[in-house]
């Protein structure tokens, strides 16, 4: 949960505070912590960052009072500038998007509100900073066109924000209280990237500060540029235009920038076009409980900000938690009342069972587990270097991963083999055992991969006959049996390894790793292994 406080008085300039609307929050889905003669708190889910500002929240509990329904709209004219994004910006934070709102009357007061808004949007929905940064300038000190580039950062000098003095991008990260702070996001980049105006002035150093000249607003600020930079190009849009709508609602008047990005790709930012998604009055019944018709839903949507029309739903351009026709049916919930909702016995009684598949699974851990094996638990993808080890043929890329983790795995082995290493210093003998998913290519299938679950089983220091006795205590724990077949493995020591066999098919393998291996992993102690399906076991 985020917590937000607004001013009472601020707050009751547009909605008397009684205990009807009081009880009205809380059935709105955010919760009323306190309240006091100058501040109220609320707890606000991290799926609702439109509400994180004073005017975002009245523009939705307003709605849902039944006072302003209906989708509100924003006029957006063109300013007729540009923000060009330069080929320099470090490749690690690529993407920027600006707008300009001008005619605000800024006091302290709403100043505090927009820096709250920004701290809890970096917060959440930027990941404290990760997918991105906020800026917001005074517009009568920025010369355009303005361009996000990336320079050196003993280059780079400014005065950042409530600094005596200019400093260069390297000390910011040392000396500046936010520079300590988020340092981590760009330390370890060879250029940092910067927003600099017509003139070459710096604006800031994105995601960790303004210019002090040039990116700091105050009461006699009317206008103002706002950008957002960052990885995530869905997550800046947003964040901006739940930013600029809020703006807007202090009386600001929107104006598009011509945004063009790296790639060559340019738009006018902002669009906020409603998207339109469909929505099944049979699903909102079904899922509901209820007898609602088309009338009903109609009112029900323009309580929650929304405009329905034939089976198509108008959702807001900020709301950023809208993506499913679920996501429309709880706000349908939330505006019919919860409270209002009856609960129903089902009409149909049912035993609760544990499933074989389950069952079988415990017995396989409580054999292990017995032996004095401890069961691991590792990521179900595998890092981009441990891909080498695959034959390329087999490998499965998870599209725009953002992490270093980039395959999924085809064995329980790689993940094992990783944990392994680096535990090499740990106390021995290290008997750990697996039962997990693995992923390999399949034309059959439905998603063209084939998903099934595998025991993996590891000992170290180990031979070939002791992980044999492991395997044979536990087929016996389960009455089962499978036998062994010579089979060679590129992995494993030729003569000290076999395929397992079941009915003629093959199930698994077991071995003792070979040298190779352990020194590419950097394992110190011999090791030994087995690997086989869990359907074996099923059968």
């Amino acid at each position: 949960m985020a917590s937000v406080k607004f001013q009472r008085k601020e707050f009751e300039k547009h909605i008397r505070l009684t205990r009807e609307i009081e009880e009205k929050i809380s059935l709105f889905g955010t919760h009323l912590e306190s309240i006091t003669e100058d501040e109220i708190e609320i707890e606000v889910l991290p799926n609702r960052p439109d509400l994180f500002s004073l005017q975002g929240f009245i523009r939705a509990i307003s709605a849902f009072i039944g006072k302003n329904t209906g989708l509100k709209k924003y006029s957006v004219s063109s300013s007729g500038e540009k923000m060009i994004v330069e080929k320099s910006v470090p490749k690690e934070w690529p993407f920027a998007y600006a707008c300009i709102v001008k005619g605000i009357e800024f006091d302290n007061e709403k100043i505090r509100e927009v820096i709250q808004m920004q701290e809890k949007l970096g917060t959440t929905l930027l990941r404290n900073r990760k997918k991105g940064g906020i800026g917001i300038y005074p517009l009568e000190k920025i010369n355009f066109p303005v361009s996000f580039k990336g320079m050196k950062p003993d280059e780079i000098k400014f005065r950042p924000l409530e600094y005596p003095e200019a400093i260069t991008g390297r000390q910011i990260l040392s000396k500046h209280p936010t520079g300590r702070e988020y340092s981590h996001l760009v330390s370890s980049l060879n250029s940092f990237p910067v927003f600099v105006d017509k003139k070459g002035i710096i604006m800031s150093m994105p995601p960790i500060i303004n210019s002090h000249d040039v990116g700091k607003i105050d009461e006699k600020t009317r206008d103002v540029f706002v950008e957002c930079t960052g990885t995530d190009q869905n997550a800046l849009k947003k964040v901006l235009i739940i930013i600029l709508t809020a703006l807007a609602e202090l009386g600001g008047k929107i104006y598009s920038l011509e945004c063009h990005q790296k790639s060559g790709e340019k738009e006018n930012f902002p669009n906020l076009t409603p998207e339109k998604k469909k929505i099944s009055l049979e699903n909102v019944n079904t899922l509901l409980g209820l007898s609602l018709k088309e009338k009903d839903i109609a009112k029900l949507l323009s309580k929650m900000g929304y405009e329905y029309k034939k089976g198509s739903v108008s959702v807001p351009a900020w709301r950023a938690d809208v993506l499913h026709e679920v996501d429309i049916i709880e706000d349908i919930a939330i505006a019919y009342g919860y409270d209002k909702l009856v609960p129903v016995m089902p009409e149909i009684s049912t035993i609760g069972e544990e499933s074989k598949q389950s069952k079988i699974k415990n017995k396989i851990r409580e054999a292990l587990i017995g032996l004095g094996l401890i069961e691991i638990s590792s990521y179900h993808l595998i890092k981009q270097d441990e891909g080498a080890y695959m034959p390329e043929e087999s490998r499965i890329e998870v599209e725009s991963s953002k992490t270093e983790y980039k395959f999924l795995r085809p064995s329980l082995l790689l993940p094992a083999l990783r944990i392994m290493g680096e535990n090499k210093d740990n106390e021995y003998p290290q008997k750990l055992f697996e039962i997990g998913p693995v992923f390999s290519k399949d034309a059959k299938a439905e998603t063209g991969i084939r998903e099934q679950e595998n025991i993996l089983i590891v000992l170290s220091p180990a031979s070939f006959t002791e992980v044999k006795q492991v395997l044979d205590n536990c087929t016996s724990a389960l009455s089962t049996t499978c036998t062994l077949k010579e089979e060679a493995f590129s992995y494993l020591i030729e003569g000290r390894t076999a395929a397992l066999m079941q009915e003629n098919e093959k199930i698994g393998y077991m071995g003792e790793l070979h040298p190779e291996t352990l020194r590419a992993w950097n394992i110190k102690m011999p090791m030994a292994v087995i690997e086989l399906k869990l359907d074996a076991f099923m059968k």
